[in-house]
């Protein structure tokens, strides 16, 4: 019987370590393959290609930093406008509303989350565009059109609009984890704050100092996501590789180039220069959301740790 029993386990986790294993033998997979098929990219332009922003695939020219500033700035503000909304609302949702009041509002951040990325940039075309190009883009202008990042065309259609995509993408997802940080916060700190006098405002403070590392995860775990969305941005970002200081003029990100020249890769060096810029893409995200991973564990083990 304990034979039987020797055998069932050594099998049971040879399975487990063959599924384990299947992860890492994907990623590597992945990471072969893009770099085979991005060496003539590679070798054709080098280094020069992160610093060249001639992108004409009719001449044989290709340079990412088009693409690599539209991600960067569209991201960057995507995170500036979400993280106070998300703070806002897991703040709320762990320190001040009732179960009965918090439950719907909860479901409605994970409901957001759901929302296939198609769907966005549908709402995106025919709500946001129209409001940026009457509304928000008109008043930046009036008030603030001094400045070079508010000036150019208003169409609705450019960086902007798919910064602030980004923006309503990304924030349940900071919402969430920021929530889960929270929580994982002793009471017992809550509970000395408040004995010492603290008002729920200070209280607060503390919970937010002593999870300042898990909320920093959060934060840059909804940076990975923003850099690495795809078909809601296309649709709105305008798709053009230019570099402009205007937040009104259209732009490119590395995922929407890809998705809108794949397949009119006929090139082999077009082709070849697409999946260089994926595997860019692809260490990217990965390094990020590897970085907000530990954030977050150091935070939910240390919690453990003094609970």
């Amino acid at each position: 019987m304990s034979q039987t029993n020797t055998i069932g386990d050594t099998i049971f986790r040879a399975i487990l370590l063959l599924a384990a294993a299947s992860i890492l033998l994907i990623v590597t997979a992945i990471i072969v393959m893009m770099t085979q098929n991005s060496l003539p990219s590679i070798r054709q332009y080098g280094f020069s290609f992160l610093t060249s922003s001639e992108w004409n695939p009719s001449a044989g020219l290709y340079g990412a930093l088009p693409f690599i500033y539209g991600t960067v700035v569209s991201s960057v503000i995507a995170v500036i406008i979400s993280v106070p909304l998300s703070l806002g609302i897991a703040i709320f949702l762990t320190e001040q509303a009732s179960v009965r009041f918090g439950r719907p509002i909860a479901f409605l951040v994970e409901l957001l989350a759901a929302i296939p990325s198609v769907v966005y940039g549908l709402w995106g075309i025919f709500v946001l565009a129209p409001f940026v190009r009457e509304y928000l883009g008109a008043f930046l202008q009036n008030y603030l059109g001094f400045i070079p990042l508010f000036q150019g065309r208003l169409t609705g259609i450019g960086m902007l609009t798919g910064a602030l995509i980004l923006a309503i993408m990304i924030t349940p997802i900071i919402t969430a984890v920021v929530r889960d940080v929270l929580e994982a916060v002793p009471t017992t700190q809550r509970e000395a704050a408040l004995a010492l006098g603290a008002t729920e405002w200070e209280t607060t403070r503390v919970v937010l100092s002593n999870a300042a590392s898990g909320i920093a995860g959060a934060v840059v775990l909804g940076l990975g996501r923003a850099i690495g969305e795809t078909m809601a941005v296309t649709m709105v970002i305008g798709n053009v590789p230019q570099i402009t200081a205007s937040l009104f003029e259209p732009g490119y990100t590395i995922a929407s180039v890809l998705a809108a020249n794949f397949a009119e890769a006929r090139d082999a060096l077009y082709f070849s220069a697409l999946i260089e810029i994926g595997l860019i893409l692809f260490l990217v995200t990965f390094v990020v959301n590897a970085l907000a991973k530990l954030l977050v564990i150091g935070v939910t083990s240390g919690a453990g740790q003094k609970a």
